[in-house]
């Protein structure tokens, strides 16, 4: 409480589903929620990864196995969350994958892999959330979109594809569900450095100076600046924003 009044900015009484929140930057987004009083409800396919990042984010926390293509396990999952927590009033479309090779060699089933984490499960997911939220007038959907959704990353076209198609999913599911109560954003993460990524870049010293030349602040970001900003977007602070997209990007979406 503030001396004004109720924060905008806590999460108190909120249930999230964060799915992909086990590690980077699903985990920061966990972190920066349980952080603002929020239970939380991380899913990923790696029961032991889960139980580390549950031991890590405290009590408040539970997590699910939960793979995001298995689509007829959408409701079950949802369900069982209801039951346990109550009615999830924000969902965090995070678990991802990619495949990285130049386009002329890309599968159909490669691009079929990458979507239908991405797009499709996304998609399954928000819906049978939704489906709760619409009835009782409110909630919070975000997904997490990517520099690849705004401009051109070589060697990435299925991951490209399926992130721009997470904005045209926001601005359709806006025009929706927005007089309704459901609020939908995006995240676009600029170069953020997890563990991941860090195993990558320690090996790529040139891809380290192109991705520090392209970013006006010089540095890369940290799974916590996407763990507040999706923290704002779900809170009562942002009531008023839905169809946007909001690079976290250290100004790499607008710098030369």
């Amino acid at each position: 409480m503030t001396d004004n009044g109720p924060d905008p900015f806590s999460l108190v009484g909120q249930v999230a589903l964060i799915t992909g929140g086990g590690t980077g930057l699903g985990l920061g987004i966990a972190k920066a929620f349980v952080t603002q009083g929020a239970q939380v409800i991380i899913s990923g396919r790696r029961k032991e990864v889960l139980q580390k990042a549950k031991e890590e984010l405290g009590s408040n926390t539970d997590y699910r196995v939960h793979d995001v293509t298995d689509y007829s396990a959408s409701e079950p999952l949802v369900k069982s969350i209801e039951k346990q927590c109550g009615r999830i009033t924000c969902l965090v479309n995070n678990a991802g994958n990619q495949i990285k090779k130049p386009a002329e060699e890309l599968t159909e089933d490669e691009m079929i892999e990458v979507l239908n984490t991405h797009l499709i499960g996304a998609f399954s997911l928000t819906r049978v959330v939704a489906n709760t939220m619409l009835d009782k007038g409110g909630g919070s959907i975000l997904f997490t979109a990517s520099m690849a959704s705004l401009f051109g990353i070589p060697y990435v076209a299925s991951y490209s594809a399926a992130k721009t198609a997470h904005l045209g999913l926001v601005r359709t599911l806006t025009a929706e569900w927005a007089s309704r109560g459901v609020r939908v954003n995006a995240i676009a993460p600029g170069w953020i450095m997890t563990d991941l990524s860090r195993r990558s870049l320690d090996t790529d010293p040139k891809r380290v100076e192109r991705i520090l030349e392209r970013t006006p602040m010089k540095c890369f970001g940290e799974a916590e600046d996407i763990g507040w900003t999706a923290a704002f977007l779900a809170s009562p602070a942002a009531k008023f924003i839905t169809g946007a997209c909001l690079p976290v990007d250290g100004g790499a979406s607008i710098g030369f």
